[in-house]
């Protein structure tokens, strides 16, 4: 994981996504799809730098979060906005479709 990407941990989930626009990837090691996942969010960092943040919670540390918006297959990316979920996607997705659902919140 890169420095454009945040790993969140405990206790750390509502101050991350409190302010501003954040992407965050509900994804697992073992989780094949999530790990294509990965280097799509590395891209799409680098691309919305300086107006959101990319963030990725891991659902075996993480149960009651993932619960908590209703995360039943991963990958899932929800982008939120001050603290409110905007706009879910599940399943792999592609750069261009987040930077731009992302801007579009921006």
């Amino acid at each position: 994981m890169s420095e454009k990407v945040k790993e969140i941990g405990k206790g750390q989930f509502e101050e991350t996504i409190k302010t501003g626009v954040v992407l965050v990837d509900f994804w697992a090691p073992w989780c094949g799809p999530c790990r294509m996942q990965g280097p799509i969010l590395e891209t799409v960092a680098e691309k919305v730098a300086g107006k959101a943040q990319i963030a990725k919670v891991n659902v075996d540390d993480l149960p009651e979060v993932a619960g908590q918006f209703g995360v039943r297959s991963i990958p899932t990316l929800i982008i939120f906005k001050n603290g409110q979920a905007a706009k879910t996607f599940v399943g792999v997705q592609q750069d261009a479709k987040l930077v731009s659902e992302i801007e579009a919140l921006v």
